[in-house]
């Protein structure tokens, strides 16, 4: 196995609202639905249907979702043997509300994902140090997150990490990481809020000793700093729908494409149309596009 994806699995409660309500206002809405989602298994999927031949690593609840989720990402083509089950706790679940106008809302519980400890990946302990490419979030335990970068950081596995949701993290995991891709929101926390131009938050984090730092600007496309300099990589226009799961189709594309020996900057530009097809069609894992309807458009 050369890619590995570490992260959440989550039943997504979603219900469609005019707008994203403000504090202590009660809205009607319309359409609700439940949806396979989490940010590891979107980011799964999505290395799945760009291609990539994965393991990913999660952990379910005892209860229906959790069986439920497990069957649909046997389905999607994920190995059973990674999808670990922890018998206290329920899954994860997330509340999602989409405004009309395509923006989106999220709270998450985290229920099992919370659980994901560093016993629960020390038999796969070899696997991941022989891999190419290890993707995670930060939807699980950051101690798991720090095992998994500590344990691979002499081997030939390069970590790309989504730091989402937001928090601040230490100089020293940053200085272990082959790739970040924070959104500006998340950039803010990594910098500690003192540095206010894009391109500046970038060279910090590059400066704290990230190889790869990628700054994803949702419609402005993406920006990239390395050893090489600065690469701006622009968004297709489209009409958005739904952007729950836009970023986690860019990260899953971009860590599938790359375990596919696919050079860097062609690899975001792909997961970049990728992820703007996705934000056209409702809910997570449904948004997620296969392949072959990115290489057609």
């Amino acid at each position: 196995m050369n890619l590995f994806v570490i992260g959440s699995s989550n039943m997504d409660l979603v219900i469609k609202l005019p707008k994203i309500p403000s504090p202590g206002e009660t809205l009607l809405g319309s359409d609700s639905a439940m949806v396979f989602g989490g940010k590891g298994a979107n980011q799964a999927v999505a290395t799945k249907r760009a291609g990539g031949q994965i393991g990913f690593i999660t952990k379910l609840g005892n209860d229906l979702y959790g069986d439920q989720m497990r069957s649909h990402l046997i389905k999607e083509g994920l190995p059973e043997e990674y999808l670990l089950k922890d018998k206290n706790r329920p899954s994860g679940t997330a509340q999602i509300w989409v405004s009309e106008a395509g923006e989106n809302a999220i709270a998450v519980s985290p229920g099992s994902n919370a659980a994901l400890v560093p016993e629960d990946l020390m038999p796969f302990a070899e696997q991941l140090k022989t891999a190419d490419f290890i993707l995670m979030q930060l939807e699980i335990p950051l101690e798991t997150v720090e095992y998994v970068i500590e344990l691979t950081k002499d081997s030939s596995a390069k970590v790309i990490l989504n730091p989402a949701p937001a928090q601040e993290l230490s100089d020293d995991l940053l200085s272990k990481l082959w790739m970040i891709t924070p959104n500006e929101h998340e950039a803010v926390y990594l910098t500690n809020g003192k540095v206010e131009n894009i391109e500046d938050m970038a060279v910090t984090l590059f400066q704290k000793g990230v190889r790869n730092v990628l700054m994803t600007l949702g419609e402005r496309g993406s920006l990239l700093y390395n050893k090489k300099g600065k690469t701006y990589f622009k968004t297709p226009k489209v009409k958005p729908r739904d952007s729950t799961a836009a970023g986690d189709v860019f990260n899953g594309y971009l860590a599938a494409l790359l375990s596919q020996n696919k050079p860097l900057n062609e690899a975001i530009e792909i997961a970049t149309k990728a992820a703007a097809h996705s934000v056209t069609i409702e809910g997570a894992q449904p948004s997620i596009p296969y392949l072959r309807d990115i290489e057609h458009n």
